[in-house]
């Protein structure tokens, strides 16, 4: 993973807006301080996607998450209640990655085409290679940790909010990207293990096709 990409994440999904709770909730109020905490995320993202050009299923999940997050914020009644929706809309997202393995249709591997389509291969020819027998149970299993990475810092974010209130707004800013960056390296090891499986997979279709 790039170094200067995993720098800039930590600085504004995590620093900037631990910053600004940090020393806006006095002034502001909880509320405030929370939504404009947001902001740096929002921009930094709404950047990554014009510069990336991710124009695709990966980029149209990324943006209309991006934009539903900050409508039920700006929504909300109070800061409390803004994290309580957020819960909510994690486990939401929760069971959309869970339906799409239900109607196997797995988000990981359309997120693995629009890669695969970046490193110069056909969309149409990519998905067909990863519904492979072997190939495609590994999708399902990379999207279930998608469902899972949801599900807990959804869970974990209610119990600090059930604990604490909205004042622990702080702890779950630094305790959510330690578990969103525990998770991003399961994912990404789950991308590397099926890409293996994927290039033994061709090798064995070239070795066939030659005798």
């Amino acid at each position: 993973m790039n170094k200067k990409l995993v720098l800039l994440d930590l600085i504004f999904y995590a620093a900037i807006p631990y910053i600004i709770w940090t020393y806006g909730k006095d002034p502001l109020g909880d509320y405030w301080a929370i939504l404009l905490s947001t902001l740096p995320g929002f921009i930094y993202t709404v950047y990554r996607f014009m510069v990336e050009k991710q124009f695709n299923t990966s980029g149209l999940f990324i943006i209309s998450s991006l934009f539903i997050n900050t409508a039920v914020n700006l929504i909300s009644s109070s800061a409390e209640s803004m994290l309580w929706n957020q819960v909510y809309l994690g486990l939401a997202y929760a069971l959309v990655f869970l339906l799409s393995m239900l109607f196997k249709n797995p988000l990981g591997l359309y997120f693995a085409v629009d890669w695969a389509y970046l490193q110069g291969y056909e969309r149409k020819s990519s998905k067909a290679l990863f519904r492979t027998k072997g190939i495609f149970k590994g999708f399902q299993l990379l999207t279930l940790l998608f469902v899972v990475r949801s599900a807990f810092q959804s869970t974990l974010k209610m119990w600090l909010l059930i604990q604490y209130g909205a004042e622990s707004y702080g702890q779950m800013i630094i305790y959510l990207n330690i578990s969103g960056w525990i998770f991003s390296g399961l994912i990404m090891f789950g991308f590397l293990h099926i890409s293996v499986k994927v290039n033994n997979y061709k090798q064995n279709q070239t070795e066939t096709i030659g005798t």
